[in-house]
């Protein structure tokens, strides 16, 4: 599984010559409303199974989660139905607003 830590995140977003991963928070929309990774769009993990084939199986995808257990598993999930190009945000949102954005929230 390919995972990337939140600075290199923070890193490939700055990074014009790069595609923008479509970012997929899994989490439920209480969590997403206190805090988001701007530009994440949200799936709850309940819902990926019938959802998953609305994905652009050509983008990049960065799978987000609280700490990073919940979009491993998707992550894992994604791999299994045929996409390529999927990373998993180690720590998620909680090392985000640690290591990057110290001004998001935290729960």
């Amino acid at each position: 599984m390919k995972a990337l830590t939140a600075p290199e995140l923070a890193r490939w977003l700055r990074d014009e010559t790069r595609p923008r991963p479509l970012l997929l928070d899994v989490r439920e929309p209480w969590e997403f409303q206190i805090c988001r990774i701007e530009g994440s769009e949200l799936i709850p993990i309940r819902a990926l199974a019938v959802r998953f084939e609305e994905l652009d199986r050509e983008r990049p995808i960065v799978c987000i989660c609280h700490h990073g257990g919940r979009s491993a598993h998707v992550t894992m999930f994604l791999m299994h139905q045929g996409f390529a190009d999927v990373y998993n945000l180690t720590g998620g949102v909680d090392a985000w607003a640690r290591q990057v954005d110290p001004a998001m929230p935290v729960y």
